[in-house]
C-alpha cells in the first residue's frame, strides 16, 4: 500500500522511508544467505562510557551464530559540556504521519525464535481504523497514548489485540534507562516474562509468539512523548509485544529503524517521578550482553486498553 505524497519535511519522510526499505532489503536478503538470524536481546540499546562523556550506540545488540557481539556504531550525546543546539527540534505529531490508503491488510507470523514467550493468538488480518487511543494503566497510574490507525495500522491492530487477551496484565516494565547510565531517557516494557529484578538475563527477549512488519520508521525522531516499538540492530519486520516510551529530545540521537505506535498524551510524569527513585544498573545491558537495568520502583501494567 502506497503513502500519500506530501511536500517539504514529508519529502524527507520519505526519503527516510525509501532508505530503509533499502536497508531491509538487503538485510533480507543477508538474512537468506546465512540462514535464520540468532535470537536477538530485544532490551540493549547499549552504551559506551569514555572519557570525555558517554557515547550511545543507538542501535539494538544482537548475537551472531558464533556467539560473537555484533558491535554498533557509537554516537555522541549530549553531555553536561556540550553547546546548547542552535534551535529546538519541532515537536512531533501524529498528523505528519504518512497516512495509508485504501484497503488495509495485515500479516503477521509465528516467531520461531528460541526466546521466552506468551502466545495468546495473531490478531485478525483487518484493522480497526476507528481505534484512537491506548491507555496503559500501571501502578502507579495511566498513561495514555494517542494512536493514529490510518498510519500505523497493523502495530495499532496488534496492540487491541494484545489488549483484549489481556497480554499486557500484571506485566512489568522491564527497562528505565536514564541520561546518567546511557545516554537515553527511556522505559521500555511488553516482554511478558521478564522479571524487571536487573539481574534476569533473559528481560528484553520475550515476545508475543508472533512478529509483524515495520510501519512509519523515521517518519518522525524519537523525541520525549514518541512511543514506538523495539526490535534487534538491524532488524527489519521483527515487531512483536515490546514498546518504548521516550522520555527526552536526546533521544533523536536513535537511528531511524524503529516503528512509531503513537504519542503519549498524559502521563510521563508518572514514569519520571519514578526514575528519581533511580534504576539497578545491569553491567551486561550497558554493554550490550543482556538483561535490562530496571527501575528501583518497579512499574507494573495493570492492563492495558485501546479504543
Amino acid at each position: 500500500m502506497e503513502d500519500i505524497p506530501v511536500s517539504g519535511e514529508d519529502d524527507r519522510q520519505s526519503q527516510l522511508a525509501r532508505e530503509h526499505k533499502e536497508r531491509q532489503e538487503q538485510r533480507e536478503a543477508a538474512d537468506s544467505a546465512k540462514g535464520k538470524r540468532n535470537v536477538f536481546i530485544g532490551a540493549g540499546l547499549a552504551v559506551v562510557v569514555v572519557a570525555g562523556g558517554i557515547f550511545a550506540a543507538t542501535t539494538l545488540i544482537n548475537k551472531d551464530d558464533a556467539g560473537k557481539k555484533v558491535s554498533a556504531e557509537s554516537t555522541p550525546s549530549a553531555s553536561a559540556s556540550a553547546p546548547p543546539s542552535a534551535a529546538p527540534s519541532p515537536t512531533p505529531s501524529l498528523s505528519s504521519l504518512p497516512k495509508k490508503t485504501g484497503k488495509v491488510s495485515c500479516t503477521y507470523k509465528r516467531d520461531t525464535s528460541d526466546v521466552p514467550m506468551k502466545y495468546v493468538g495473531m490478531p485478525g488480518s483487518h484493522p480497526n481504523m476507528k481505534l484512537k487511543t491506548m491507555t496503559v494503566f500501571t501502578n502507579h497510574g495511566k498513561i495514555v497514548i494517542d494512536v493514529d490507525p490510518a498510519a500505523t495500522p497493523c502495530s495499532v491492530n496488534s496492540m487491541d489485540f494484545l489488549a483484549k487477551k489481556n497480554f499486557y496484565n500484571n506485566t512489568k516494565c522491564h527497562r528505565l534507562v536514564t541520561p546518567e547510565t546511557a545516554g537515553l531517557f527511556l522505559l521500555q516494557c511488553g516482554d511478558p516474562k521478564a522479571k524487571a529484578d536487573g539481574k534476569n538475563p533473559t528481560d528484553g527477549q520475550g515476545t508475543a509468539g508472533y512478529v509483524y512488519q515495520d510501519e512509519a520508521v523515521g517518519a518522525i525522531p524519537y523525541t520525549r512523548g514518541v512511543v514506538f516499538l523495539t526490535q534487534p540492530q538491524d532488524a527489519a519486520g521483527q515487531n512483536s509485544s515490546q514498546f518504548a516510551i521516550s522520555l527526552s529530545d536526546e533521544n533523536s540521537q536513535i537511528e531511524a529503524q524503529y516503528s512509531v505506535l503513537g504519542m503519549v498524551r498524559s502521563g510521563l510524569e508518572i514514569i519520571e517521578k519514578v526514575a528519581k527513585d533511580g534504576v539497578i544498573v545491569n553491567s551486561q545491558d550497558i554493554v550490550g550482553d543482556g538483561g535490562s537495568t530496571a527501575p528501583k520502583n518497579p512499574i507494573i501494567i495493570e492492563k492495558v486498553t485501546v479504543r
